[in-house]
This record gives C-alpha cells, structure tokens and sequence, in this order.
C-alpha cells in the first residue's frame, strides 16, 4: 500500500441536531481496507454514503485519488458498492447481473471479464442461475463481483453479511478478504459487527457521535484502546475498582499499568476477561457463580466478596470450575483503561 487514495476532510452533517459528522477526517491508503465501527447512529453509514455521493456533506470535502469529487454525482466517481440487500435483478442470470455494469460502463466487448469476476468469487458453474435460485451468500458474492467488474477506484460495502446466517457469514468475509488483497482494491468496509471488523481489516476506525475515536490496526484497537469508549465498545471488558498510584492501578491485588495516565484515587478499571485466570483453590477469595461452553474457550463468572468478575478460560478447564468451587484469580499485567466515569 502506499499513497492516499481516499481522503475525507473535516466532513460535517447534520440531519436536525443530530450531528451524523462532526469534523470527520479519514484518509485511506491505496489497496487498504478500512472497517467503520460504531453503535448505531454513530455516522459510519453516513460516512460511506457521503463518500459514495449519495449524501450530500453541510461542509468539508471528498478527495479520491488527489482529485476533489465533492460536487460530482454518484455516477462520476468511479465507486463500487455492495449493500446489505443483495440488489440482484431478479429477471437476469448471474453473468448477466455481474456484466450489467460493465454495459453502463460502455465495456460491451470485454464478455470475458463478467466470467472472470464469477470465477474469482467462486462462482464460475452458476453463471446461467437466476438469483431465486441461489441461496444468499451466492447472491452476495455475485453482488460483490458485480461490483469489482468495473474495476472501480474504492469498494464500498455497507453491512454486506448482516442479512446472512453465522457460518455464511464468517465464509464469506474470509472471502471478501481474499478477493480484496488479491485484486488490491481500495476499500471502506462499514459493520456493526465487531468480530467482522477485526477479521477483515488492515485498520479499524471505532466512530461515536461522528467523530473518529481511534483509527489502527485490528489488534492495537483491541489490546491498546484509545480510551474507556473504545475499550468498552469493543470486546467485553470487566468493570472492577481499583487505586490508581503513579503510572499503575491496582486492581485485586495486582497493579496493572494504564494505557493513559491518570490521577492517584479510587477508579473503574476495564479489564479484560482473557487477562483473567481461574484457578481452583480452597483457599481462594472467589466463588465460580455461572459458566458458559462457547466452543473452544469459555466463559465463567466468579464472585469476590460483592465484585463480579467475568474470565474467558480454555473450555478444558470447565469440569474443575463447576458452579459454587472455591477459585484464586490472577490478572495478567497487560494494559488497562479507566472508565471515565468514575
């Protein structure tokens, strides 16, 4: 990846009082895919919708390539897009779908490419499939060949997986995440999906209230949150008290460093359940109240004296932390948060 191909500058907008944008300033790097993470109403959509040309910003600006498209229409800026709904046109097969953009484009002699695309998203033997007869991760992968056909400057995918089943939908996003890297395409992913956002990203921005909380790669945002919101927002995160003293709080009786400095005093810290380990013990301060099989890992909670504390364990563990065992817990000395609403 190297240069800047998209570029929003101070984007602001409104609808009311609310403020969907607030300053908005995002710069994408050619071939990155980008996530856009947030709670809803946070102006992720807006976001992608504004760059898109589909929404008109109140101010700022939109620079794709170098180029100012602000003012261009949907049509003139060279963008591909998928959506949740899968937006097939039900009277034409799948190649025929896939090769309607290629005919607005004016590229009715290049029959080849329609195929290639179907090939890429493993969908090279569906071709004469109308899509009553595909189920919907067929019809959303034709969606996204469809899209990259033009070859367009960014790919724009708004909640593309939301409408299907779990496992489709983790097949999928591996595979729009093959496709991307292989044809290098500019990309703005926007989910709510938090578990989506990780898996597919080079970089994931977390928005609230229309700005851009903190913009990084999938694990920093994860292990180094940018503050309490996003610490809180993505992941689970246990709200235990702690005493702040220097650059450590101390939190169970294990001083833990911060991810930002604070003031010496009584704080919420946000640990995570990972960082949590249960270990049986008679002589332990804790009392396993609830466990939950998840798969691999699971999940127990564990009561000290009245503070709750969730741990995410190895599902290996779970005959030995039966609900009322006597448990000691140890936290890992990895970076926390403070809730700042202390």
């Amino acid at each position: 990846m190297s240069g800047v191909a998209v570029h929003l500058e101070g984007l602001r907008r409104a609808f009311g009082s609310v403020h969907a944008l607030d300053d908005l300033d995002l710069e994408i790097a050619a071939g990155e895919l980008i996530a856009l993470l947030g709670p809803s109403g946070c102006g992720k959509t807006t976001a992608l919708r504004v760059l898109a040309g589909l929404e008109d910003a109140d101010s700022g600006r939109v620079l794709v390539g170098g180029k100012d498209v602000t003012a261009l229409p949907a049509n003139r800026r060279d963008m591909g897009m998928v959506f949740q709904a899968y937006s097939l046109f039900p009277h034409l097969t799948a190649l025929e779908n896939v090769s309607f953009g290629l005919r607005l484009r004016g590229r009715r002699r290049d029959p080849g490419r329609a195929a290639a695309m179907l090939d890429l998203v493993g969908l090279s033997a569906h071709g004469r499939r109308y899509p009553h007869q595909m189920s919907g991760g067929q019809q959303q992968r034709v969606a996204l060949a469809r899209a990259l056909a033009i070859e367009p400057a960014v790919l724009l995918l708004d909640e593309p997986l939301s409408a299907l089943d779990a496992k489709v939908r983790v097949q999928l996003r591996e595979e729009i995440r093959r496709i991307q890297t292989e044809v290098g395409t500019t990309t703005l992913f926007v989910t709510h999906d938090q578990e989506e956002a990780l898996a597919v990203a080079d970089r994931v921005g977390v928005m609230r209230a229309g700005r851009l909380e903190q913009l990084a790669p999938p694990a920093v945002v994860y292990q180094q949150p940018a503050g309490a919101f996003v610490a809180d927002f993505v992941g689970l995160s246990n709200r235990l008290p702690g005493v702040v003293s220097g650059p450590v709080v101390a939190v169970l009786g294990t001083e833990l460093p911060l991810i930002t400095p604070a003031a010496a005093g009584r704080v919420t810290a946000l640990v995570r359940p990972e960082a949590v380990d249960v270990t049986p013990d008679p002589d332990g301060s804790g009392r396993v109240l609830t466990s939950s099989f998840l798969g691999s890992t699971s999940r127990v909670t564990v009561a000290v004296a009245e503070t709750l504390v969730v741990a995410q364990v190895a599902s290996g563990q779970l005959p030995s932390l039966t609900p009322g065992t006597a448990v000691r817990l140890t936290l890992q000395p990895v970076p926390v948060a403070l809730d700042p609403g202390n």
